[in-house]
């Protein structure tokens, strides 16, 4: 046997691939000037925006922080809101936070990965009715915030369905409008999933349920929970629906979310009427109360990734 053909493959596949990027560099390098040229500059303004962007994110953190700095203590969490700067705190804000965005989750998640699973597994691709719902889901995933918000007011609030200016309410909007955000995902997610790995469920004698239920949707949930991870990161920080149902902007109880006569409110609402108080020091105070909300939604994303990436390094 030659000395060649004891290469192992993986060898010879990492030679191949290296060869195969260097000739398409080479051609790259081939190219005319003009196209080199127009190519270096489209990558320069590219990272021109990119850092742009950063840079003016950076500074608005930079600018909370300073102005809020004074203001942190463990008493914003733990205080109840008040119009007295030194003792006030987001105790009902962030509850109410939470709330919301937990009654999210648990209504978006099974619709979101419901819908996905349907249009990618069981409904046709060609129908007029499958391309008709496509259409939607894409449209509706950039109709602004504010929609949503007299969507609510007029059918679930008031309307049909008559819930009441209760925090469910606003969860159930919330709910609307990311849902087309976790289906958008989830259905990406189980594309992605290699098409041999249901061929080989199927072919053991599983059904297209069991194949969906232990082999897809495993492979496929570090893509769902980025859609998910998404859509907390849009909800907490949405303050325009939520004026329109009943979140309050001084309330000194505890948000209780299915009844329609307990004051409730949530940390956009809660900065927002702060910052334009004409107090120096509740403006201070809404700093502060901004810090506090990218530390919540920081906490919630970063639990999201360690399951993602728990679920990656299974599969």
């Amino acid at each position: 046997m030659s000395n060649g053909s004891q290469v192992p493959f993986g060898s010879r596949a990492r030679v191949a691939a290296e060869g195969a990027r260097a000739a398409t560099l080479g051609s790259l390098h081939r190219q005319p000037a003009k196209v080199v040229a127009l190519n270096r500059a489209f990558r320069v303004f590219l990272y021109g925006t990119v850092a742009l962007a950063l840079i003016g994110l950076a500074a608005l953190l930079v600018d909370a922080f300073v102005e809020g700095e004074a203001r942190l203590s463990l008493g914003l969490i733990t205080d109840s809101t008040s119009r007295i700067a030194d003792n006030a705190g987001f105790r009902q804000a962030i509850l109410g936070s939470l709330y919301l965005v937990g009654l999210m989750i648990l209504m978006v998640v099974p619709l979101g990965v419901g819908a996905a699973i349907y249009m990618e597994e069981y409904g046709n691709r060609e129908s007029r009715l499958n391309r008709m719902i496509e259409v939607n889901i894409q449209n509706l995933a950039a109709v602004p915030a504010i929609v949503y918000g007299i969507l609510g007011l007029a059918f679930i609030v008031r309307g049909p369905i008559d819930l009441g200016f209760m925090l469910f309410a606003g969860s159930i909007t919330l709910t609307l409008l990311v849902l087309p955000t976790v289906i958008i995902a989830a259905r990406e997610a189980i594309r992605a999933v290699p098409p041999s790995i249901r061929e080989g469920s199927l072919a053991l004698g599983a059904t297209q349920w069991q194949t969906i239920r232990h082999q897809v949707l495993p492979a496929a949930l570090p893509g769902v929970l980025t859609g998910v991870i998404l859509a907390v990161s849009r909800a907490l920080g949405e303050a325009a629906p939520l004026l329109l149902f009943g979140a309050a902007i001084f309330v000194t109880t505890d948000p209780q979310p299915f009844n329609s006569d307990a004051g409730w409110t949530a940390l956009p609402v809660q900065i927002f009427s702060l910052a334009a108080d004409p107090q120096a020091e509740l403006r201070e105070l809404a700093a502060a109360g901004i810090i506090i909300m990218l530390a919540v939604l920081l906490l919630m994303n970063s639990f999201a990734i360690w399951l993602r990436n728990r679920y990656e390094q299974k599969w």
